[in-house]
């Protein structure tokens, strides 16, 4: 078979070369020249061409829901919206160790269970051997009878391998092992990575094989290769956690098919990943008594209301510039917040340092963990404590108003739940009504919070 011929693009200017260059020609961007499949010329390129498909009116096409293939793993059809769907490419990306494989294997294993023999699951690894694979089958104790497993790295071969197999779902192990002959560059390449997710992606598209991709992850945490490589896919899974602790957390950036930012909270055991039902009691911790600079936030990820207790500890600086510093929060947010207690509240920061952590390794990002910071923050510099059963939830403005938060309701039945006893929230998140199981107060400025913390401080 001839290989076709390759160019180098520049993904500043746009301009091509035949070979590469350290520096682009044009533009004189350097690193920016990226291989690419050279077009063949043409004088009359579209002459004589038919439309594949003729245009419809859009009121005539008649929308139909989903069908959805249950993984058989609570937590992770919950992160894709219910489940695959028959077509969709699914890239998911995480540490080295964190357990992508693993994850992706049970869910093989359970979904030829479902299937009986009729499952069409195939496994495609470029990374280990068979027979590796098959030990961690074997460690997993997974019923893997009717998993199919290749071991290649060539695109070529594994997509004439899923013409003749005709799998209903394909897990890529992992999209940098694999590599096009057309391109001349090595696996894991720009080039390669783009070419070989495009390829799947149209051969996903056109059988309706649901393809789940595997990726590895750069320093920075983003997935390794170019950023059309999540744009190509449906679907963009990144996993979380310290690979020393044993809780991992799932997370959806993109879903064409589902609600965006899910959260999936899986526990390492040594029979793979294990799908933990109440979440909540990972992001909490249990003080012996009250300790002051804890709050418990309500935040929301995707459609799933969580429980996560904020710490802040505030010290006297012993430096010119005060440190700032968050885990798991923004630390530009709490920079503003800071300036907003100071302004509205006459609460200052400007000699002390401040730090602030989000418990278990989640990281929020909604501004409506903003009175909880803040009070944490008040009562680490106040030395009182907030007592254990009360949970905060608002979006502070620069004006010091407190703005409600979305589904409000769904937070307070959360905390209602795991036994909290009082609610601090905004007012336009009030409930009309006496709210079932929880005591509802609503603040509309931050001083007033700032009031009704010292209250709640002396009573306890």
């Amino acid at each position: 078979m001839a290989r076709a011929k390759s160019a180098y693009v520049c993904s500043e200017c746009g301009a091509s070369a035949i070979q590469w260059f350290g520096a682009c020609p044009s533009c004189a961007a350097v690193g920016t020249l990226n291989e690419t499949l050279a077009e063949r010329p043409s004088a009359h390129r579209y002459a004589g061409l038919a439309p594949a498909n003729l245009p419809v009116t859009l009121g005539r096409i008649e929308a139909r829901d989903l069908a959805r293939i249950p993984t058989g793993i609570d937590e992770l059809d919950r992160v894709l919206g219910g489940g695959l769907v028959a077509g969709q490419v699914a890239l998911i990306g995480g540490d080295p160790g964190i357990g992508k494989s693993t994850l992706l294997l049970q869910a093989l294993a359970a979904l030829g269970v479902q299937a009986g023999g009729d499952a069409g699951v195939l496994y495609v690894t470029g990374e280990e051997s068979c027979e590796q694979v098959a030990m961690r089958a074997k460690r997993l104790a997974l019923d893997a009878d009717r998993v199919q497993l290749l071991a290649e790295i060539q695109l070529e071969r594994i997509i004439a391998a899923l013409e003749a197999l005709k799998p209903q779902i394909v897990v890529i192990d992992s999209i940098q092992t694999l590599y096009s002959e057309q391109m001349q560059s090595a696996p894991g390449s720009v080039a390669q990575v783009r070419e070989c997710a495009a390829q799947l992606t149209r051969y996903a598209k056109r059988s309706g094989t649901t393809v789940l991709v595997i990726g590895h992850v750069t320093k920075e945490g983003a997935i390794a290769g170019p950023r059309v490589l999540e744009h190509i896919v449906d679907t963009v899974l990144y996993f979380e956690g310290d690979p020393h602790s044993s809780f991992r957390l799932i997370r959806a950036i993109k879903n064409r098919f589902g609600a965006v930012n899910e959260l999936g909270v899986f526990a390492m055991t040594e029979k793979g990943l294990r799908a933990v039902n109440n979440p909540s009691a990972l992001f909490l911790s249990h003080h012996g008594k009250d300790v002051a600079g804890s709050c418990v936030l309500a935040t929301l990820e995707g459609t799933r209301p969580l429980l996560v207790e904020i710490q802040a500890l505030v010290d006297t600086a012993h430096a010119p510039n005060p440190r700032r510093l968050s885990v798991g929060l923004e630390q530009n947010r709490l920079a503003m917040l800071l300036a907003v207690l100071h302004r509205h509240a006459g609460i200052a920061t400007m000699d002390q340092d401040v730090f602030v952590n989000a418990v278990g390794g989640v990281r929020i990002g909604e501004p409506a963990a903003d009175l909880a910071v803040s009070l944490a923050v008040v009562s680490s510099l106040a030395d009182r404590p907030i007592p254990s059963k009360v949970v905060v939830f608002g979006e502070i403005g620069l004006a010091g108003e407190v703005r409600p938060a979305p589904r409000g309701q769904e937070r307070l039945k959360e905390a209602a739940k795991l036994g909290f006893e009082r609610a601090i929230v905004p007012k336009a998140n009030l409930p009309k009504g006496r709210f079932p199981g929880i005591e509802v107060t609503a603040v509309e400025r931050i001083h007033q919070a700032v009031v009704l913390l010292r209250e709640l401080a002396g009573r306890g």
